[in-house]
C-alpha cells in the first residue's frame, strides 16, 4: 500500500484516530485547547480568591492588635520600672520673704530742706549750655547772674520778702526768642516752709536782666508778665516782655508760651535734682 509521498502520514499513535484516513479531528483538537483554558482560569480565580482571604485575615489581624491598648512585646512584665525618688529630703526648700521691699524714696524729700539736699548750687547747674529747646522751640540764652544779697535782683517788694523768709541765694538767667525776653530767677531757702511762705508773701517781682545780646526790657513801669511757683526748698520767679518796651496784653501769646517754657524747665531740673540725689543714696545704702 503505497501513500502521499512528501506529505505527513498519520497511523496509530499520532493524534488521528485508529484507522483513520489521515486527515486531523479539528473539533477534538479545539475542544482540547478550550478546556486547558478553563481550567488555566479557575486556577487564577481560586488563587487570588486564596490570596485575598490571606491578605484580609492578616489586616484583620493588625486592626484588632492596633484597635485598643496593647502590651509592648513580651507583655507587661518589661515595662521600665518607675523612678525611684530618694528618700532624703532634708535639703532646704527654697524660702520667699514675706517682707515687702522699701519703696523708693521720693525725690522731693531730697530737695525740701538743706538737710538733704547737698548738691553743689551752681548756675550752669541749673542753666546749663547756650540755649533751651523745648519741643519745636529753641530759646536763646543771654545773661546769668548769681548773689547772696537775694533782694538786689528783684523790684518793688520781693527784695524784702525774700530776705526776712531767709533767702539764702538768688540764681537768674535770661533767655530770648523772637523779639521775646524772659528773666528766671530761683530762689533758695533753707526748709520747704519758707519757700512756700515767699510765694504766699510775694510782692512786687523779679529784675530783668539784660547783658549778651538782650537790651533792657521790663524796666521803667512797662508792663510785663509776671510769675511765682515753689518747689521743695526753692521759689521761682519769671518776668517777660518785649526787648523793644511794647506792653503785654493777654492775646500775647507768644510772650505766655516763652515764660511757661522757662517756668516748666526750672521746675523739671528742681525736681532732677532730687532724683539724683535719691539714686546715689539708695546706690549708698542710706
Amino acid at each position: 500500500m503505497s501513500s502521499w509521498q512528501g506529505g505527513p502520514s498519520w497511523g496509530p499513535g499520532d493524534n488521528g484516530a485508529p484507522g483513520d484516513s489521515g486527515t486531523p479531528d479539528w473539533a477534538a483538537l479545539a475542544e482540547a485547547s478550550a478546556a486547558r483554558t478553563r481550567r488555566k482560569r479557575w486556577l487564577m480565580i481560586g488563587g487570588g480568591v486564596l490570596a485575598t482571604a490571606v491578605v484580609g485575615a492578616i489586616v484583620a489581624t493588625a486592626v484588632v492588635t492596633t484597635g485598643g491598648k496593647s502590651d509592648p512585646p513580651g507583655g507587661a512584665s518589661e515595662l521600665p520600672a518607675p523612678a525611684e525618688l530618694p528618700e532624703d529630703t532634708s535639703a532646704p526648700a527654697p524660702s520667699f520673704s514675706s517682707v515687702a521691699p522699701p519703696p523708693p524714696p521720693d525725690p522731693k524729700e531730697y530737695i525740701s530742706s538743706a538737710a538733704k539736699d547737698k548738691a553743689p548750687i551752681t548756675v550752669d547747674g541749673f542753666f546749663p549750655g547756650t540755649k533751651l529747646a523745648m519741643g519745636d522751640r529753641v530759646h536763646l540764652k543771654g545773661a546769668t547772674n548769681r548773689t547772696t544779697a537775694c533782694a538786689t535782683g528783684t523790684q518793688g517788694a520781693l527784695g524784702a520778702v525774700l530776705t526776712k523768709n531767709g533767702c539764702e541765694q538768688l540764681i537768674r538767667a535770661t533767655y530770648r526768642k523772637d523779639g521775646v525776653a524772659v528773666t528766671v530767677g530761683i530762689a533758695v531757702f533753707d526748709t520747704e516752709a519758707r519757700a512756700k511762705k515767699t510765694v504766699d508773701e510775694a510782692s512786687g517781682g523779679l529784675a530783668s536782666l539784660s547783658g549778651a545780646g538782650v537790651p533792657t526790657f521790663c524796666r521803667g513801669g512797662t508792663v510785663c508778665r509776671r510769675t511765682t511757683n515753689s518747689y521743695g526748698r526753692y521759689a521761682y520767679f519769671t518776668v517777660g516782655g518785649f526787648t523793644d518796651g511794647t506792653r503785654v496784653t493777654a492775646q500775647d501769646k507768644n510772650v505766655f508760651a516763652v515764660g511757661d517754657d522757662l517756668t516748666n524747665f526750672v521746675f523739671r531740673q528742681i525736681h532732677q535734682r532730687g532724683r539724683v540725689q535719691a539714686s546715689q543714696a539708695v546706690e549708698a545704702g542710706q
